[in-house]
């Protein structure tokens, strides 16, 4: 069970944590996340609160979301403790499951991923498909893997 509380002011949104996002970003694509420099809280706060998905799993052998930013629970339509509760599989549909462990083990001997579309389902069972995706390793200083993120800015809900 993920132990990070939600991101608000007084953690400074979780700034340890999305260091960690941004800085494997940078290592694994080669530029900035979401074109931002990294400052701080203040990019922590950023990425919070931005119009854009932006979502992080554990190194469990079923791995759970540890973050997912407004816009991310939003379109799962999950509160803070569901998503982080929630192992990340369950965002896809039964049957796009395999396909999606396929993408986290190309990502896992790649160090990213881009350009990544599939469907995806929220908590209320609605569907929508993602489109250009990226997803990446997450390294701490010491090299020791720390999970995967995914950001996304496209996705169209499915009738």
């Amino acid at each position: 069970m993920n132990m990070l509380p939600a991101p608000d002011s007084a953690n400074h949104f979780l700034e340890n944590h999305l260091h960690l996002l941004h800085s494997s970003f940078r290592h694994y694509v080669g530029r900035n996340l979401a074109g931002l420099e990294w400052e701080g809280a203040a990019t922590a706060q950023a990425l919070w609160e931005a119009p854009f998905v932006l979502l992080s799993h554990d190194t469990a052998a079923d791995p759970v979301f540890t973050y997912g930013n407004r816009q991310a629970l939003a379109l799962f339509a999950l509160d803070w403790n569901a998503l982080t509760c929630l192992p990340s599989r369950y965002s896809a549909e039964p049957l796009a499951r395999e396909e999606r462990e396929h993408l986290l083990q190309t990502v896992n001997r790649q160090g990213y991923i881009g350009h990544y579309s599939g469907v995806r389902v929220s908590s209320t069972g609605e569907r929508f498909l993602i489109r250009n995706a990226l997803v990446w390793n997450l390294r701490d200083a010491a090299g020791n893997d720390s999970g995967q993120a995914a950001f996304f800015d496209n996705w169209q809900f499915l009738t």
